[in-house]
């Protein structure tokens, strides 16, 4: 059993009290031991609110604790430890977009990264790193099968980048879902994964510990054109899903405690491709991290929080040296200036 899963249900029930709190509700506080307290609660100020932070804005609570999650270096860990991520995609015509992923949760700070993907796609995937463990097996006849064993040993799964339409591989990654759903394992759906959902919500409906990362034409798919009605779609997701919205400001939607992140604006006016990889990749690594955290606040609102800022600042960061030329090539080798720059732990 993982180990954040019986933190996670702590979290489940507490947010479950609190967001069936009446405007003057009586409950109990711990002190530590057997001790506790009756607190009298007016109104609960963290529902259903919005919370904005502005680009440089290095000493915001969730920058904090960005910084706060990433592990220390140290001689005494072993190969493994820093986070074992998955990433589900790649087709004959779209093999960058899981090798950016991949590349990404490495260099973010991943020790190992396995690539799932079609036999079509995998040699092209290979000859782009040998950092990466590819599996050609998605579109086998018994990839499930394959592929199972491998999902235990990992901590974070990524599904989506490059993923396609294929009618077989999708069939095979919806049970790859529910496979992940039942082993509890946190997921981050990306790309034409969102595809799936936007077709079988129940797919994914109280997932706790799933993200899924639309582009503004995916999170109309999802939502749709009303945004005042984005709640009511969160609840039809469930509890324990968040959502990080991808846009000129990335907005993160939290269904547990109903609260909305809007993320810094930064980067610059050229949109490359693979930029929602390169973030897909590095959310899987912070998520990681943050599950191990234990933060008191929600593992994935910091983990969403830190991905964005990190891609919107290598974003910026190459377009100084690019301009209009820049690709996700160029961002990705910025990653290590701005992790340095903006989540390493300082030595004192």
């Amino acid at each position: 059993t993982p180990s954040h899963v019986n933190e996670r249900e702590r979290d489940r029930a507490r947010m479950l009290l609190l967001r069936r709190l009446s405007k003057r509700s009586i409950f109990p506080v711990s002190l530590g031991g057997s001790r506790s307290v009756l607190c009298l609660v007016d109104r609960i100020p963290e529902l259903n609110r919005s919370r904005r932070f502005t680009m440089g804005e290095n000493k915001s609570p969730l920058m904090e604790r960005a910084r706060n999650i990433v592990p220390h270096l140290e001689t005494t860990r072993h190969k493994g430890q820093a986070g074992r991520i998955g990433v589900v995609g790649g087709s004959l015509e779209y093999t960058g977009a899981p090798y950016f992923a991949a590349i990404s949760a490495l260099k973010v700070g991943a020790d190992l990264v396995h690539v799932f993907c079609p036999q079509a796609a995998a040699q092209v995937i290979k000859s782009y790193s040998a950092e990466l463990i590819v599996h050609p097996l998605l579109d086998s006849n018994n990839a499930i099968i394959q592929i199972e064993p491998w999902l235990e040993r990992l901590h974070v799964l990524v599904i989506g980048p490059g993923l396609g339409r294929d009618r077989v591989v999708l069939q095979t990654v919806a049970e790859l879902i529910k496979i992940c759903r039942q082993l509890q394992k946190p997921l981050i759906i990306d790309a034409d994964g969102l595809y799936l959902i936007t077709h079988d919500v129940s797919l994914v409906k109280d997932y706790y510990g799933l993200i899924l990362t639309p582009n503004a034409i995916e999170f109309c798919r999802l939502f749709g054109n009303d945004r005042s009605r984005i709640w009511e779609m969160m609840e039809k997701l469930g509890r324990g899903v968040t959502v990080i919205e991808k846009g000129l400001n990335d907005r993160i939607y939290e269904s547990l405690t109903m609260e909305k992140f809007e993320c810094p604006q930064g980067g610059s006016a050229r949109r490359c491709g693979g930029q929602g990889d390169l973030l897909a990749g590095a959310l899987a690594t912070f998520y990681f991290w943050a599950l191990e955290s234990k933060q008191e606040i929600s593992p994935a609102t910091v983990a969403c929080f830190a991905a964005s800022y990190l891609t919107k600042t290598c974003n910026s960061h190459a377009f100084k040296l690019k301009g209009r030329s820049m690709t996700c090539t160029d961002m990705i080798e910025q990653i290590h200036v701005v992790f340095e720059e903006c989540f390493e732990h300082k030595k004192e």
